[in-house]
Order: C-alpha cells, then structure tokens, then sequence
C-alpha cells in the first residue's frame, strides 16, 4: 500500500508543482498515435480520479483516487507545491458521496454489506472526515437502523448537516427515518423533526429547513408528498400518485426559501423539461428550459443553493447549459480553447473563480484542469483519467440514426476500430443495462477495448431506453424480450446495409439487462449471432419478483417487473435453454447485489444439461458495477479469448 500511495504522490504532484500554468488554449497534453494493440490492462484500469469536488474556497479537491486496483477517498491540495493526497481509509466499505460542507469538513455517505438475521442487508452511514483527514466521526453508527444519508449541508460556513436516520429496523415508530441536525467538528446532534409513519424521504430547502416528505404505501404501489410552509406547523398532502418510484408525483428540484415557489422538472409535450412551479395552487408555471428531442436529466443550482445556475442534459453527449451568464461566459471561453474537444466544468469553488474542468472526447478517457480565472484566466492540466492512454485518440466514435422495423426511430452511438476502412467489420451489439438508461457519445473504456482489438460495437439506444421523451421510453412498456430484441437486430441490418460490418460475423454482449438481451438473443435470435456475452445478466424474470419483492416497497417491485411482458416465462432464457443456438460466455460477480448471482448459475446449469456451448466464470469479489480492476482484466481477458474462439476479428 505505501508502494501505491507514493505513485498517487508522484502523479498528483508533478502537474501542478512542475509544470508552469499556461494559457488556457494551449494548455492540451501533446496527442500520441494509439498502437495497434494496447495491453488489457491498459483498458482494465479503474479510472485515475473519479469525481473530483473542489472545497468552498477552491484550495482542496476531495475525489476517489485508484490505488492497487480500487478506490479509496482521497483529500487533495491543489495549490502549487502541495499536492500530496490525504487518503481516508475506510477498508471495503463503499463510498456513495461526499459533500464539502465547509473548508475544514467533508460529509461522507458509506454503505455496506452486513449479516442479519441468517442472510444479508445493505446498510448506509454518513460520517465526518476533516480536510487533512485526521479526524473522521461517525455519526450515530450505533444507534441508527439501516439507513442514514445526508439531506443538507449548511452553505454558510458552519460544518453542520442535516441527517435523515432510521432508529429500528424493525417496523414501528422509530422506523420511519427522523431528521437529526449534526455538527461534524464536534458530532453534537440535535433533533430537527421526528419521523412519520410511511414517510421514508425528508427534503430540506437552502436553508435547512425541512419542508417536504415522500411517503409510500407499505407494498410501494401509492405514494404521497407532503408539504409545510415554514419550519412549523403540520405537513399536508399536495399530491397523491400511483406509482413505484415517484415518477408520478410533481416533487420539486428547488425550493424557495421561504415562499412556496418551487422548480420542478415534469413532463410536456412529451419531454422532461423545467418548469415553475406553485407550491399552494399545485400548477406548474413558465416553462424555464427544454431541448429539443431529449429530456433533461437535472440541473446545477448556485452555490447559496437558491437558484438553478445550469441544466444537465444528454443529446449526443453530456452537456450543460448555463443559466447565469457569468458562468456561460466561463464555459464559451473554455469551448473555445479546447476546440474540438469537450469541457465539461465537473465542480466550482464558492465565489466561481476556481473550476475542476474535464477536457476530452468519445475517443479518449480525458483529463482535469484546474481554471483559475483570478489568475489572468489560465488553465493547468491536473491528471489523467487513465495514466496510461493519456490522451491518445482511440477508436473514433459517433453518433447514427435508424429506423426500427415498426418505423420507430432510434439513436445508437457507433464505435469503429481506429486505422481500419468501416467495410465488412466484425460486429459487437452492446446494448446497456437498465433498461431504463440511454448510451451517448462518451469514453467507454469496455466499448473501446473491443474497437482496439478490430471490432465495430453499436449501442442502440433500443424502446424503452431513457432521455429521448416519453414516445421511446413507453414503447418498451410489456417488450422485454421481444420488440425490444427486434429493435437490436434493426441495427444490425441497418449497418450490414450501409456496408459497414459483415453480418455474418456478429455477436453481442451487455451487462445487467444488456446480459439478459445478449441471452435472450442467443436463444431467439441464434442464427444471427455468433455468440453471446453477458456479464450479471438477468436469465429468469420470475426469479427476480421473488428477490426484489423482499424488499421494502416490494409490491411495487414485483409489478414493475410484471410489466416487463405478456408472459414472463416465455420471455426468461433460463426457461429456453434447449432453444440456444449461439455460444455463450457468462461471468456473474458473487457479491453482486443488484442481480443475485444464482441467476448466472442457474442459466449455466441449464445450458450444460442442455448439452449447449457455454462458458461460466464466477468472480468471487465481483460486484454489479466492476468495482474492481482485477475483475475488469478477467472479464475483458475472458471476452477476447471467448471472441477469438468464436468471432475472430
């Protein structure tokens, strides 16, 4: 480990001590030409820094950095000189966000697995972590029931937050999650507002006075929202919907402070865009914000947390428009020195003088800058997002449009090896997981390694994939298995018409629902494909009511699932296994909570009595999200291999 914490010393140091801050326009990294073939691990590599936030006064980031193959927190100077990283040392445990909530204070959301009751259950804690990482507090780690997150920090330089903390995990009064104010220097807690019955969620206003709450029904399938004016007085419902994830509830984004206007993001004319919202007449106002032909996904507010100061959205990729001009004037400037490149300003100190700022493209993982406008507007290269492909050009990326056979039109992002003439290519279909997700024209380290050993990859943003209004997403409504599968092999045709890849050399993969339409494939749609890979895929629907209904909300979950299509068995691989036309490979982490690892062996099990061509890796660290590097060596190793065999490019 000291080994490893001297590398992350080196890397960080050397940007900002050494090298001398130069104008913004030409602050790039020279680009080198990619080698034909780049070693496994070089894709494999969990990325260098993730989430980088600057404190308040824009002297420190805090961020996850890589160290010997996962991540930890790191705490980070980025002053000239002093760039030696704090690193906060939390074991396993996983880290779900962290929040300055003033120069000297981080709040740090953590959750873990932990044995209860002869099985297993996920448990969130928040804890105080000083800026020098001396000093990390746990906040009520006894005392609190299964789950503690925060709900506010405070913006006027104090280190207090708010914390919503379950107190039993058994069902009754101290269930429902109270509210607890905490200041993080010294751990004293006061109590703000006691728990109600059903109300699992409490939102506070930039003030820190908690003024909304979502409660559900005990099967999920109602929920309400509940509203107060002030900091007293009762809580009323203002609105009732029928639904398992709130979609149907107008809750707001922002809240006025004091007042009852709000900001919401609701649907119209078939788009998530925002709008105005009145708290006591319970009308949505003035449209403020909408992009044509997508949805919008969230917004940035100001530092003082009162105002909305950007929109978050994804066309082709991640993009953020500007609503404070001060800001849209910084974010012209940087599109005009990185040219045809992407800057995307990922966090700001409290005056908006500092920027964390990620420059790069589909084609390359990137880096961060540190922009200090103060300083004659100059921008230093801080790190690379991978140490080792830097800034090297990959396989070039873009975006298509086709028709799918019903006529329904849909976007997929396409990838082609670098260096090769696009005819006749091999072919990899990479539909995502979700399904209720989209893919866009970004860095996609598992995409990019295919390109680099030959193939073309598609990710078809099928029906049912999110950000492109409510005609797409509703498509999907009942068609897990089946239009959604036709709309994979739409563009498989589409791109075997335009002469792009041989459609006698295709295959597909995906990981999560994209596992489960890579199994489906091969066992509808096996002559099609030459083989299949899929990666914590789901094999049998009903299996999952079951494991998902156990859950709090359950009823809600198990009628989402019900959903999915007409008929559940007839749509579940592992209910098909003779049925299998194509090879398949299927790797399954044995920690993954999302997708039970018993539906991988289950689906294997079937196919080897089937008497059917499979391969079954099980990583007995994997988790749902490739948490680690050694797991993404294994997998890509085992998927190149697998694809030699079966599809050489």
């Amino acid at each position: 480990m000291l080994r490893a914490i001297a590398g992350v010393i080196a890397l960080l140091a050397s940007p900002l001590s050494a090298q001398p801050t130069v104008p913004a326009a030409a602050a790039a990294p020279a680009t080198v030409t990619a080698p034909t073939k780049r070693p496994v691990v070089d894709f494999a590599a969990l990325p260098f820094i993730t989430s980088p936030r600057l404190s308040p006064d824009g002297t420190r980031l805090a961020a996850k950095l890589a160290v010997d193959g996962k991540q930890v927190l790191a705490i980070v100077s980025v002053l000239k000189g002093g760039a030696t990283p704090y690193l906060v040392g939390l074991g396993d445990i996983q880290l779900n966000s962290w929040t300055w909530v003033n120069n000297d204070w981080l709040a740090v959301g953590i959750g873990s697995v932990v044995p209860f009751e002869g099985e297993t259950a996920y448990v969130t804690r928040v804890v105080g972590v000083s800026a020098e990482a001396r000093t990390i507090k746990p906040i009520a780690f006894k005392e609190a029931g299964q789950n503690a997150r925060i709900i506010w920090t405070a913006r006027d330089g104090t280190p207090r937050i708010l914390m919503s903390m379950q107190r039993s995990i058994y069902e009754g009064a101290d269930f429902w999650p109270d509210v607890t104010e905490v200041d993080l220097s010294t751990g004293r807690r006061k109590p703000v507002l006691k728990g109600s019955n059903g109300v699992m969620t409490w939102i506070a206003d930039p003030l820190g006075t908690v003024r909304m709450g979502i409660g559900r029904s005990d099967d999920g399938r109602a929920s309400r929202l509940l509203y107060r004016t002030g900091p007293r007085g009762n809580f009323a419902t203002i609105d009732r919907a029928r639904s398992s994830d709130n979609d149907g509830l107008m809750v707001p984004i922002l809240l006025a402070a004091p007042g009852n206007a709000a900001v919401t993001i609701t649907s119209s004319d078939g788009r998530a865009v925002l709008r105005e919202f009145d708290l006591v007449k319970l009308e949505p106002g003035k449209k403020l914000f909408d992009v044509d032909g997508y949805d919008i996904d969230d917004v940035t507010l100001t530092s003082e947390g009162d105002a909305v100061a950007g929109i978050d959205y994804v066309s082709d990729r991640a993009r953020t428009t500007w609503l404070l001009p001060r800001l849209a004037d910084i974010q012209a400037k940087l599109d005009a020195a990185v040219g045809k490149r992407t800057a995307m300003i990922v966090s700001m100190d409290r005056t908006q003088q500092r920027f964390l700022v990620h420059v790069g493209d589909a084609s390359t993982p990137g880096s961060y800058y540190y922009f200090n406008e103060g300083a004659s507007g100059t921008m230093s290269h801080y790190a690379f997002v991978n140490q080792t492909i830097k800034s090297t050009q990959l396989g070039p990326v873009s975006m298509v449009r086709y028709k799918a056979r019903d006529g329904l039109s849909i976007e997929a992002v396409l990838t082609l090896p670098k260096g090769r003439d696009p005819k006749s290519l091999p072919l990899i279909v990479l539909p995502h997981g979700g399904p209720e997700a989209r893919d866009a024209a970004e860095y996609d380290w598992w995409t990019q390694f295919l390109a680099d050993r030959g193939y073309a990859v598609v990710q078809p943003n099928y029906r049912g994939s999110t950000g492109y209004g409510d005609k797409l997403f509703e498509a999907g409504n009942g068609e897990w298995g089946l239009k959604m599968q036709d709309d994979l092999n739409d563009a498989v045709d589409y791109l075997a018409s335009k002469g792009m890849i041989d459609p006698k050399r295709v295959c597909i993969a995906g990981a999560s629902y994209g596992g489960y339409a890579a199994m489906r494939a091969a066992q509808r749609d096996g002559p099609k494909f030459r083989c299949a890979i899929s990666y914590a895929g789901v094999a049998d629907l009903n299996a999952m009511i079951r494991y998902d209904g156990s859950f709090l909300n359950g009823g809600a979950m198990r009628d989402s699932w019900r959903k999915s299509a007409p008929d559940l068995k007839a749509v579940s691989p592992v209910e098909h296994a003779a049925d299998f036309g194509a090879p398949i490979l299927i790797m399954h982490g044995k920690k993954d909570l999302r997708v039970p690892v018993a539906q991988s062996r289950r689906m294997a099990d079937r196919l080897k009595a089937a008497g059917k061509s499979v391969e079954y890796i099980e990583q007995p660290l994997g988790d749902h999200h490739f948490s680690r590097q050694a797991d993404r060596q294994q997998f890509l190793e085992a998927m190149e291999s697998f694809l030699a065999k079966h599809n050489p490019a």
